[in-house]
């Protein structure tokens, strides 16, 4: 699978993340499909307050774009994020559901007792299948030999023309308030800013502004 260039995360995340969509995220023996993103941009987003200053933990994306970031929620659950964008600017897409397409028997392994539709339904799920964990944070996605790969992916049509090939229709692309995040007004509709794929079963459920994690 061919890595995803250097100039596809160097643009904005409200790009990047749904074009995301379709593509292949791999790590640990398994490929899985992202159906579900969400874009996070620490200097405007009152739910990226964390990303607002730079700190030895969130030193990734800060870095260049094409960089892992990867943090933990309640104690237990990593989330798994990319940084986009400039350099020194703090924008991110959590890459929040998938399909497992390659490696299924050790993704159900490590998800054992889990409906195959729900092994990566969900951001923390996602990580789980994948086996990622804090020990990759800042791994260049873009350099070859690096464990973590963000490939093009299957073509499935005419698309996001963002240079690097055919993935998915923006007609099944679907945009919404993100998951558990609130904002002006309480709803989180302010920030429409998460990304999914139509109709597909592997999409987490949406619940409204809770506390949830937040990069």
């Amino acid at each position: 699978m061919s890595r995803l260039s250097r100039s596809f995360f160097a643009r904005p995340v409200l790009d990047v993340a749904p074009d995301l969509l379709g593509r292949h995220v791999e790590h640990g023996g398994v490929t899985v499909r992202v159906t579900e993103t969400e874009a996070y941009a620490g200097l405007v987003d009152p739910a990226s307050r964390v990303l607002s200053r730079p700190t030895p933990h969130n030193a990734p994306v800060f870095g260049p774009p094409g960089h892992a970031f990867v943090y933990v929620t309640y104690g237990h659950h990593w989330m798994l994020c990319v940084a986009t964008g400039d350099e020194g600017v703090p924008e991110v897409v959590l890459l929040r559901a998938g399909e497992v397409v390659a490696g299924h028997e050790v993704a159900a392994a490590r998800r054992a007792g889990v409906r195959e539709r729900d092994w990566c339904r969900g951001p923390g799920r996602l990580t789980s299948a994948l086996a990622v964990t804090g020990s990759i944070s800042g791994v260049d996605v873009c350099r070859t030999g690096s464990p973590l790969v963000l490939g093009h992916g299957d073509a499935l049509g005419d698309v996001h023309g963002d240079g690097d090939g055919d993935v998915v229709h923006r007609r099944s692309v679907r945009t919404g308030p993100r998951v558990g995040v609130s904002g002006p007004g309480g709803d989180g509709t302010a920030f429409p800013w998460r990304f999914w794929l139509d109709g597909d079963p592997t999409v987490s459920a949406y619940r409204p502004g809770a506390r949830r994690r937040r990069p």
